[in-house]
């Protein structure tokens, strides 16, 4: 791998180029659109498809909303009080391994999707019906129309209790708990322009197909209709749970218009403050975030892994590379105490992994990272970004797979970072000969390359900054918890055009390098807030 650190927020991998998942771009005359499988008639995804890329070729109509007013009072606490009849649920009278249950339009998601569900290969819609669902305000359930429609859906499993599987809801977001049981981060269909503020589109997931499985089968299919102003698309998704949560995506994209920054598998999470920052931190609790850093595989196979940060401003980090192997956000901390609350169980928020299927090409690992004082915002954005220009007219396919679980399906041989803590440079008694730019960085590594090491066969650090000096590297075994520790102080003046620090270390034992390449993004002096700017790099 070839580390370029003085260029801004950007890391080269040198992985050979190959073909790129590109399909030909079409002729933008308007023609007939391809009718979509009515009631009765068999389905065939290639319908779908046809229909997307015939979409894209009119002019957008945006998302139905209606009853306003109604909506405007089913807020929050209206919505719970909203609960699905389980012997309503689809499927809930078969033998299949799933069923399947329907989110009521609210406050927050006002644009009704239309769910059909295919059996014996046949397709038909189910209608909205307020007797699906039980209220606990039986006046709002009388004021009800009769065609209000649905916002989403989820799968559950047949187990008691019923574990969720997946659900979507809003735009084209969708979620699942994975193995441990416990919502956190989301993954979307597509991003568009994520960065730059109001111009960022959200495209809809407008129409669902439920494929019913058999009995015995392990396995569930859906597919779905993608509607934006800037793109449609056709995604065909499979999903089983040996122990998490496994999705097969076939997406097929064609654009309306052109995009600044096209998202592929984009991921969405929550990242306020750790043992990294806890400093900023206003809250009791150690610790609150959905995910504490970003891990990557490259095309060549290095491991890495980004700490994320709660920036002072908006923050956009690019990592080149082709042909990756993998990328997502990991929830490492998985012990209670660094936590402490019972009640969203941030130690089993899951993790959520992207390995691509064939080809992706050249782009860039794109991480997007927004400041916030709340754990209720989302503020970190992950997606692979193709290097060709996201024009309008042009059409992308991109397969993939997602697992939701405790870690990634395929961790690293290498060491691995379990913690990343920093402080005031230098010694003890010596902090107020410190600059107040500097700063120390403490990072833990474990694994099994560093098992049977010790003081006379020490691992080596090895430190670099984009900006200013790195001094006093050291390790450190740490017998009470069987890890090495990296010790280092940052040193210098701020970097020029108010650009983070971009650090990076990993310990070499010899000539070999036994584990994953810590990244982060350090600001020596706290910005103004700032949350959104018009160039590229947001």
């Amino acid at each position: 791998m070839t580390t370029d650190l003085g260029r801004r927020r950007l890391l080269v991998s040198t992985t050979a180029l190959a073909g790129v998942y590109l399909l030909p771009t079409w002729a933008a005359a308007a023609t007939d659109i391809p009718a979509l499988p009515a009631d009765g008639e068999a389905f065939d995804f290639d319908r779908v498809i046809a229909h997307a890329r015939a979409l894209a070729q009119r002019p957008y109509t945006a998302p139905e909303q209606r009853y306003d007013k109604l909506l405007d009072e089913i807020g929050y606490e209206a919505f719970m009080g909203i609960h699905t009849r389980k012997q309503a649920a689809l499927w809930a009278a078969s033998d299949t391994p799933v069923t399947v249950e329907f989110f009521h339009l609210d406050q927050n998601a006002r644009s009704p999707v239309a769910i059909h569900v295919v059996e014996n290969g046949r397709t038909r819609r189910i209608p909205y019906d307020s007797a699906l669902f039980r209220y606990d305000d039986p006046k709002l359930a009388e004021r009800l129309p009769a065609d209000l429609g649905f916002s989403g859906l989820r799968v559950l499993g047949r187990t008691e209790p019923a574990h969720e599987w997946l659900a979507f809801k809003g735009a084209s977001y969708f979620r699942s708990p994975g193995g441990l049981d416990q919502y956190g981060l989301s993954a979307r269909g597509v991003a568009v322009d994520t960065g730059y503020g109001s111009d960022e589109a959200f495209p809809n997931f407008t129409q669902y197909w439920l494929i019913k499985p058999a009995a015995d089968a392990t396995r569930m299919t859906l597919c779905a209709l993608l509607e934006g102003e800037h793109v449609t698309g056709a995604y065909r998704i499979t999903l089983s749970r040996p122990n998490d949560i496994v999705l097969d995506i076939e997406s097929r994209l064609f654009q309306r218009r052109a995009i600044r920054r096209l998202g592929i598998a984009p991921l969405t999470s929550m990242f306020w403050f750790s043992e990294t920052n806890a400093r900023r931190g206003v809250d009791w609790r150690p610790e609150i975030h959905d995910s504490d850093g970003l891990a990557m595989t490259t095309g060549q196979g290095e491991r890495l892994w980004r700490a994320l940060v709660n920036p002072p401003r908006t923050q956009y980090s690019v990592f080149e590379d082709k042909n990756p192997k993998g990328f997502g956000l990991l929830q490492r901390d998985r012990v209670f105490d660094h936590y402490q609350d019972p009640d969203v169980g941030f130690e089993n928020r899951p993790s959520l992994w992207v390995e691509p299927r064939g080809d992706w090409g050249s782009g860039h690992v794109g991480l997007l990272e927004l400041p916030t004082d709340e754990e209720v915002y989302d503020n970190i954005n992950v997606f692979w970004v193709p290097s060709e220009k996201a024009t309008a007219a042009r059409a992308w396919r991109f397969d993939y797979r997602l697992y939701w679980g405790a870690d990634q399906p395929d961790p690293p041989a290498l060491a691995r970072v379990m913690a990343t803590r920093t402080g005031r440079a230098g010694a003890p008694g010596t902090y107020q000969d410190q600059s107040v730019l500097a700063r120390k960085f403490v990072i833990d590594f474990a694994g099994k390359p560093l098992d049977g090491l010790d003081a006379d066969n020490a691992p080596e650090p090895r430190v670099h900054a984009s900006h200013g000096q790195i001094d006093n590297p050291y390790v450190q075994h740490v017998e009470q918890s069987g890890r090495w520790r990296v010790f280092f102080d940052w040193k210098g003046e701020l970097p020029p055009d108010d650009t983070p620090v971009e650090l990076q270390a990993a310990l070499y034992h010899g000539a070999r390098q036994v584990t994953e390449t810590w990244l982060y993004a350090y600001y020596p002096e706290a910005l103004p807030r700032q949350l959104y700017s018009g160039d590229d790099n947001a």
